[in-house]
């Protein structure tokens, strides 16, 4: 249990690429009798902040003081769900060309700096490294890039199969296992076992209390535990799920 006199603002710089998650909900009760799909009966449509901006909202429950460097120009993911059984039948993606970072200017007042990078081009390989040779405090990575920065000051993210699609993972990789928990320099930390309805979003959460808990606990290997049960809160929910107040409370006092 963490005591809530130990917990301070941090002031973390994310830099990354953002989306709108769109989820358009309908009932399939019937097949299209024009090809053999399903019709899906409207009923609703919601949306929400995607990628690094799933990242960034969830540092600000946490409450931090966010930088938040992004993409301008729209990336929208369109989810078709079937609202009765929560089953996603079709997903659409629109972007535009992303405009890539060409300076990332910091100052070494930040506590971390998170590069939450989808590689959907707003962040280049070589800005990667040039953000990592800058900084002068911890980096959090998660990016779909093959070839990633093996630095003492950086702590990498990445799933189960970008895990196992790298030739030589740096030494400070976090491999998010799924309902397994994660791995990290040969140890595997469980989570608790849980029912999932959707995995979407449960990367970045365990991103952002992944920076959160080692800034407040000064140890990754004390820090993964709190990212797997902030991980586990996201998967019991439909779509992207942002954690509450009451969320963080309870991560805190488990």
């Amino acid at each position: 249990m963490i005591g809530s006199e130990n917990k301070k603002p941090f002031k973390i710089l994310l830099i990354g690429d953002n989306c709108i998650d769109e989820y358009v909900y309908g009932i399939c009760s019937r097949l299209n009798p024009e090809a053999p799909v399903p019709v899906l009966d409207y009923t609703r449509t919601e949306t929400k902040p995607g990628m690094a901006a799933n990242v960034f909202e969830n540092l600000k429950t946490f409450k931090v003081d966010v930088e938040f460097i992004t993409n301008k120009e729209k990336i929208i993911k369109t989810r078709f769900v079937d609202d009765k059984y929560n089953h996603q039948i079709l997903r659409v993606d629109r972007h535009e060309v992303l405009t890539p970072l060409t300076q990332a200017v910091f100052d070494t007042s930040f506590d971390a700096i998170v590069i939450s990078d989808y590689n959907k081009g707003f962040i280049s390989e070589s800005k990667l490294f040039e953000i990592v040779d800058q900084a002068h405090c911890p980096v959090f990575i998660d990016t779909k890039k093959r070839v990633i920065p093996d630095k003492p000051n950086c702590y990498i993210k990445i799933n189960e199969s970008e895990y196992n699609s790298l030739d030589n993972p740096p030494v400070n990789t976090i491999a998010t296992l799924g309902d397994k928990g994660a791995m990290y320099q040969g140890k595997i930390y469980p989570t608790d076992k849980v029912t999932v309805f959707d995995v979407v979003g449960a990367g970045d959460t365990f991103l952002a209390a992944l920076t959160y808990f080692y800034l407040l606990l000064g140890s990754i290997e004390k820090a993964i535990p709190y990212a797997n049960k902030a991980a586990a809160i996201v998967v019991q929910h439909i779509g992207t799920y942002v954690l509450t107040e009451e969320d963080v409370a309870s991560i805190i006092k488990d």
